[in-house]
């Protein structure tokens, strides 16, 4: 619709002599349906709607927001600073309009500053208090379906998506969203100015538009003193149903309950026909019939809480009984907001915003300075995207120099602080480094992959490297050319991988020193390689766009394929959920990076599950932590690293809190679990390589009650330093497993066995607040008060701790005169409260 442009209505057209204002309020200020406009104003009479003046608020409410019922023009529900709901049935423009509300719902959560109405399932209602969200449905007065989790800040908007599952909010100091939006449309138009300051706006429903005129989007500007309709067109000669393809009806597809239950019908769409004006009749038909079968309970006015009392209000001339006035009590007037159980917020919350993930609000956080290692000079920043930048182990980490032969600097991590000014302990590969790592079961063995198409094993010397390592104690050779990247097994010993620009996959004994596997079936670059948790496995990312997994000692090609990432920047994978998924991190075809969930089991289905993340040259590099489920993914030279819980249903990934450097890292590697403080809920840590320091960083969980041992995040995690079968075992067809460890300290006890709190109230009974107090009792609080002030007259006084002055040379603040004054005055203060005066 390129060619759409925009018009002001005539001046006669317009809604003059308004007083808009400027309100303090998050709301739009200004609300349409078809027949009516609601808006904001400055005049003592509150809110008004056009088309007759309808006075609804009596003076010093201030409306924050309001919105009309999709399902019934009739109706319009309005929140308030008076911290109230109020659904409002509004009559024919020429009858006169009554001031009582049809509902009036009290939150109980302070001032209120949103609602929107549901838009398929009738009576359902999202309000927006100061910082939390509540779902409620208008046939229940009691309580909300769901008080959503505050917000860190002011609730700004909210948003239910155009299905009605899912319900988006944005806050002051934090955007979350729980919809992402898949594609984007745009309407091109042209812009249309007025003099007068915008004070709101609001777009009319397609109904009221005016298609014989190919009216595509009406607009209603409210300004300081008028509201300007402002229409956009296509220019056509007469009615094209291709501008006005099938829109949303008018017609509940469900109640609030059916939906609370987990039903998901939508409503019918109206043909794109029905728009034109020979549809008018139908069109009138369906609009009578919204709403019949909406039922809403009332509660009579008492200072108690009472029995409820039912009424229906399905048509505006409903004989109901009158609804409650602002100054009765209602039924929250015990002073809190009943609170569901634990079992049902968790429900209700999953229901409507998806599962949740115990570590949503996981904390990075950098260790004490005295931990890190600084001064790292000549480190080399053009490592290939194959590599993980540097890597480490619990007793020292591994840095790779730009400096010629190859030189990669050994620290150990025992010896923290500024590395010297001189030249630091190095092995010297004799060529450029492609890749290298540690041996999982021997802190001491780093195997290198150079560009020479040689893997070399080095053995560092008991008590660490203190000068410059040149005698390797292997050299494996087989490749013919450029080595990708190196991988240990994860259960066997002496059992090494690796990939080349060759296109073959190698498996090498480091005990016999040999070759032992070739596989083949790659087209192109293998990006990354990873090994199942059983180890029987071998899964390879390719640039192919192709993902392969192989059993190694069965055959040399792979037992599954399937459809990768298509983008040819880089990739990485990871087994997840205990092998059942395959996590590839990599590019589509416009080069956003994303991560994709693949089936072990079947390939060549493509990926189960996809979510992109952002736009960045750099591969992101996964860790996966078993135990939690939780993959922390990082990009060499960012400051952002990403996490998410991995779950093996719908919706597979869960976002969680992520974690930002203060400057550009370079790599990231993660340490064994034990080195984690259970006490502090760390569940993981990280070295973190930037250009000059090496930064251990705590990944946290935040909890309560940290004296007990969180036994819910910390499962018994598997020793995989230890190994659990040669290489010549596995080779030969045997299998092993890890050991397992508890990480619960001897001192601490379980969360799960903690003594049970009896539940605190927030406040106090609303019998407390409406207890009456007789005169006498205020009497004798008042001089109990007074006398409090006066003080005891037996206590000492402070001058009488002094030294150097006699006694017969102070004067007691009771003696005499003085005392007697204070007392005339508490008795005449006494004897005004009795006569009313005071």
């Amino acid at each position: 619709i390129s060619a759409c442009w925009s018009m002001l209505y005539r001046h006669t057209e317009w809604i003059n002599n308004v007083r808009a204002g400027s309100f303090s309020c998050q709301g739009n200020h200004i609300q349409a349906s078809s027949k009516l406009v609601a808006f904001n104003s400055e005049d003592p009479d509150g809110l008004f709607l056009k088309f007759q003046l309808i006075f609804l608020f009596p003076p010093l409410d201030l409306v924050t927001d309001m919105d009309f019922s999709p399902f019934d023009e009739s109706l319009l529900v309005t929140c308030s600073a008076d911290e109230t709901v109020k659904l409002w049935r509004l009559c024919d423009p020429e009858l006169e309009q009554s001031g009582t509300p049809e509902l009036t719902l009290r939150p109980g959560q302070g001032r209120l500053e949103l609602v929107h109405f549901h838009p398929t399932s009738s009576g359902l209602l999202a309000v927006g208090s100061a910082r939390s969200p509540l779902i409620w449905d208008v046939s229940s007065q009691d309580a909300p379906l769901a008080v959503l989790e505050p917000h860190g800040d002011q609730v700004q908007s909210l948003s239910w998506k155009r299905d009605g599952s899912l319900l988006a909010t944005s806050c002051k100091v934090r955007i979350a969203t729980v919809a992402r939006i898949t594609g984007v449309v745009a309407l091109c138009v042209s812009h249309c100015l007025t003099d007068s300051s915008t004070r709101g706006v609001a777009m009319l429903p397609k109904m009221a538009l005016d298609v014989m005129s190919c009216e595509v989007v009406r607009l209603l500007q409210l300004t300081d003193s008028c509201i300007v309709p402002i229409s956009y067109q296509v220019p056509r000669k007469e009615f094209h149903d291709d501008l006005y393809p099938d829109t949303v009806g008018t017609t509940a597809a469900m109640t609030a309950e059916e939906w609370w239950q987990g039903g998901n019908q939508q409503v019918a769409s109206l043909l794109s026909l029905q728009l034109h004006p020979v549809w008018t009749q139908r069109e009138q038909l369906q609009h009578s019939a919204l709403f019949s079968s909406l039922r809403w309970r009332k509660s009579v006015s008492t200072p108690t809480r009472g029995p409820k009392q039912s009424s229906p209000l399905s048509t505006p001339s409903s004989s109901a009984a009158p609804s409650r006035s602002p100054s009765s009590t209602s039924g929250l007037s015990s002073g809190f907001l009943p609170s569901p159980s634990p079992s049902q917020s968790v429900k209700a919350i999953q229901s409507l915003m998806g599962p949740t993930s115990k570590f949503r609000h996981i904390q990075g956080v950098v260790m004490h300075r005295d931990t890190h290692i600084t001064n790292i000079r000549g480190l080399n920043l053009t490592t290939p995207g194959e590599c993980d930048g540097f890597c480490a182990n619990h007793q020292r980490v591994a840095v790779p120099l730009a400096i010629a032969g190859g030189q990669i600097a050994i620290v150990e991590r025992s010896q923290p602080g500024r590395l010297p000014d001189t030249a630091v302990p190095t092995v010297q590969n004799s060529g450029n480094v492609a890749d290298f790592c540690w041996d999982p079961f021997d802190p001491r063995r780093l195997a290198v992959a150079g560009e020479d198409a040689k893997i070399r094993v080095w053995k560092v010397p008991e008590g660490g490297l203190k000068g410059t390592l040149t005698e390797p104690e292997l050299i494996l050779q087989g490749h013919t050319e450029k080595i990708y990247s190196v991988k240990f097994h994860p259960l066997a010993s002496g059992l090494l991988v690796s990939s080349s620009y060759d296109l073959s996959v190698r498996l090498w004994d480091l005990d016999r020193g040999e070759q032992v596997k070739l596989l083949t079936g790659h087209e192109d670059q293998v990006f990354g390689m990873a090994w199942s948790p059983d180890g029987k496995l071998l899964a390879t990312v390719c640039k192919d766009a192709k993902v392969r997994i192989y059993d190694p000692r069965k055959s040399t090609a792979p037992v599954q394929e399937g459809a990768g990432p298509e983008g040819h920047r880089g990739a990485r994978v990871v087994w997840v959920c205990d092998g059942k998924y395959l996590l590839v991190s990599g590019f589509d075809s416009l080069s956003e990076r994303g991560i994709y969930l693949y089936s072990a089991d079947s390939l060549s289905s493509g990926a189960i599950a996809s979510i992109p993340i952002s736009i960045s040259p750099s591969t992101l590099i996964p860790f996966y932590d078993p135990d939690t489920g939780v993959v922390i993914l990082s990009g060499k030279g960012e400051n952002r690293v990403y996490i998410y819980e991995i779950v093996p249903e719908e919706p597979y990934f869960i976002e969680c809190s992520s974690f930002t450097s203060s400057e550009p890292h370079k790599g990231f590697a993660f340490l064994r679990k034990t080195e984690c403080n259970v006490r502090d809920v760390e569940v993981a840590v990280g070295l973190m390589l930037t250009k000059t320091t090496i930064e251990p960083v705590a990944f946290k969980v935040p909890r309560v009650k940290k004296e007990f041992f969180q036994d819910d995040v910390y499962t018994d995690t598997a020793m995989w330093w230890e190994p659990a079968l040669t290489a010549s075992a596995w080779l030969s067809g045997s299998n092993g497993q890890h050991k397992k460890m508890s990480l619960k300290p001897k001192d601490m006890t379980p969360v799960s066995e903690a003594p049970k709190e009896a539940p605190v109230r927030k406040y106090l009974p609303s019998s407390v607040y409406l207890e009456e107090k007789t005169d006498e009792q205020k009497k004798e609080e008042l001089l109990s008060a007074m006398v409090a002030k006066l003080g005891n007259m037996d206590d000492p006084l402070p001058q009488e701790s002094f030294e150097g002055v006699d006694e017969d040379e102070w004067v007691s603040e009771y003696d005499g005169d003085v005392c007697s004054e204070k007392v005339r005055n508490c008795l005449y203060s006494l004897q005004l409260w009795e006569n009313n005066q005071l």
